[in-house]
């Protein structure tokens, strides 16, 4: 029960999808950066964050079409939003991000009567909020980009070295001469 996460808790994620050709999972912190965790391919093959097979932190798994991912023992740095991601036919398709955190302790401080001493001086309180989906966006664009332009620069590449075969031939049948006898 993601309500009730307590530290030290194994959380299990479930992503069902209609395809069984492999998916990642990625988690986005309390600041909104994302984390790759891992990738299971269609042979049911996990690849962890640094081209590793196993994790201290993870366990992942596919069963026909449904992708699991389980965090060994929850801590605070692993709160936030997971998500399962599929690419499709050059098209990522992101899950609902589903949503783990630890639940919330309130204290209450103690009131004190009397006057409070102030001083002349005032300050603007320096408030900064992150903007997750701004830093989100910007990273699945960057992620489209990469999906775009690195087939259309290998492309590109190929075409260049079939223009170069193409005027080396065409030189190279330019330098014959016919040596006939008068």
């Amino acid at each position: 029960d993601i309500t009730q996460l307590r530290v030290g808790q194994k959380l299990e994620l479930e992503c069902q999808t209609d395809k069984p050709s492999g998916a990642s999972w990625i988690h986005q912190d309390k600041s909104g950066t994302l984390h790759f965790i891992v990738f299971i391919n269609s042979m049911s093959r996990p690849t962890f964050e640094g081209n590793q097979k196993t994790s201290p932190r993870f366990e992942a798994s596919k069963h026909s079409t449904n992708y699991r991912l389980v965090v060994k023992s929850f801590t605070p740095r692993d709160q936030g939003s997971y998500f399962c991601v599929m690419n499709l036919n050059q098209m990522l398709y992101f899950s609902p991000g589903q949503p783990a955190f630890l639940p919330v302790t309130t204290t209450v401080t103690p009131s004190t009567f009397g006057a409070t001493p102030t001083s002349g001086i005032t300050e603007e309180p320096n408030i900064t909020t992150p903007d997750p989906e701004g830093r989100m966006q910007k990273d699945l664009n960057f992620f489209c980009h990469i999906f775009i332009w690195v087939p259309l620069a290998g492309a590109c590449l190929l075409l260049l070295i079939a223009l170069a075969i193409t005027i080396v031939l065409c030189q190279q049948t330019r330098r014959r001469r016919c040596r006939c006898k008068r």
